[in-house]
């Protein structure tokens, strides 16, 4: 689901021309993401040109917005928010990105920070923190809330393979064994030992239980 609004550019009156921040919005929970919109629209220097519910529509919607600055929520289906922001870097490099979570796992913040995204903050910040970081960002400054900072020194990186990880990724999603087999070109045999390999190191009881512990430590984002 996406929707695009007419490029922003507001007459402030006796100040003359101003121009508008350019927000794009990718939220997958709809009423999360008109919230954000509304509150970022009560500013006059800031207008949500465009707005997506998952990541496959992020790149399409932003090439034709051409927003200023893109605020992408990390867990998205589709495409996730680091991966997404990684394309978005490529096919706009003069957007600016601001990631919302509500993870605070050391590998995702640490892999945000490898990416080089311009901010990236906690969804539960007071709503007037998000409204500062637009314009902080905008003027070339680097946020980052402190408590992800903070994560970033401490945890360990995941202990899965490349190829586990896919493996786990796909069982998140809902394949089943053989349709991850097909997807992966490997033998229904070979996707078991992986899943059976992955149970372990993670010490999980089940496959279930493996995609959450490695999903709350942010091993399951796309590479």
């Amino acid at each position: 689901m996406c929707e695009t609004r007419p490029c922003a550019w507001r007459d402030q009156g006796d100040r003359g021309g101003v121009c508008v921040i350019r927000v794009l919005l990718a939220e997958d929970v709809q009423m999360v993401r008109e919230a954000l919109a509304s509150l970022l629209e009560l500013e006059d220097d800031v207008q949500v040109v465009g707005e997506v519910g998952n990541g496959e529509d992020l790149l399409a919607v932003a090439e034709k917005t051409q927003p200023d600055i893109a605020i992408l929520d990390v867990n998205m289906p589709g495409l996730d928010g680091l991966t997404g922001a990684e394309r978005l870097r490529e096919q706009l490099s003069g957007c600016r990105i601001l990631v919302l979570t509500v993870l605070d796992a050391p590998n995702v913040v640490r892999r945000a920070q490898d990416i080089r995204v311009d901010g990236y903050m906690v969804k539960n910040a007071p709503a007037e923190q998000l409204v500062h970081a637009v314009r902080r960002v905008m003027a070339g400054e680097r946020v980052i809330t402190p408590e992800l900072a903070l994560a970033a020194w401490e945890g360990e990186p995941s202990p899965l393979t490349a190829r586990e990880a896919d493996v786990l990724r796909l069982v998140a999603a809902g394949a089943e064994s053989a349709e991850i087999a097909e997807l992966l070109h490997l033998s229904p045999g070979t996707v078991r030992n992986y899943l059976t390999a992955v149970v372990a190191k993670l010490d999980a009881r089940n496959r279930t239980d493996a995609v959450r512990i490695a999903r709350d430590a942010g091993w399951l984002l796309s590479s």
